[in-house]
């Protein structure tokens, strides 16, 4: 390893605090996440990459190329594949190849998908609202900013 990549510990105490911060942030979405994933099971049968997958096509009504959906939900295109198999043998989405590129095609949610979608939306912020009931607009603000520290940070 590169000596110059190696980051040293200035303060033991506040990287041990930052370090209790990851595991709170972490238990957090795995709650939230467990909660979602269970919702979506039992109201509409369906998983969270499922849902993941249609709300990204149901805010691209033109729809994404497969690179462009797996970069939006940062997962492998091999992920995004099976989901979208499965989406379209339902007929909640539909593929259409590309004129421009014959290995492409470009995935759109279907009628019957922008339908369920937005049921379920409607649901999934009543969800949400529900979980956070006790964050006041303040604290859900001041946590946005975190987050967005933490990512715009860890990226350099």
């Amino acid at each position: 390893m590169d000596q110059e990549s190696i980051h040293e510990i200035d303060d033991d105490s506040l990287a041990r605090h930052r370090l209790r911060l990851w595991l709170q942030m972490l238990k957090a979405v795995r709650f939230v996440e467990g909660s979602l994933r269970e919702r979506l099971r039992s109201g509409y049968d369906t998983t969270l990459p499922r849902f993941d997958v249609l709300a990204a096509l149901h805010a691209e009504p033109a729809g994404m190329k497969m690179s462009e959906l797996s970069q939006h939900l940062v997962v492998s295109n091999g992920n995004v594949t099976g989901v979208v198999d499965r989406l379209v043998s339902e007929g909640l989405a539909e593929r259409q190849n590309l004129a421009t590129d014959r290995r492409a095609f470009l995935v759109r949610i279907t009628d019957k998908g922008r339908t369920l979608m937005d049921e379920m939306t409607v649901e999934h912020l009543r969800w949400i609202d529900e979980m956070f009931h006790n964050v006041s607009e303040a604290d859900a603000a001041r946590g946005i900013s975190i987050m967005l520290d933490v990512r715009q940070k860890a990226a350099k």
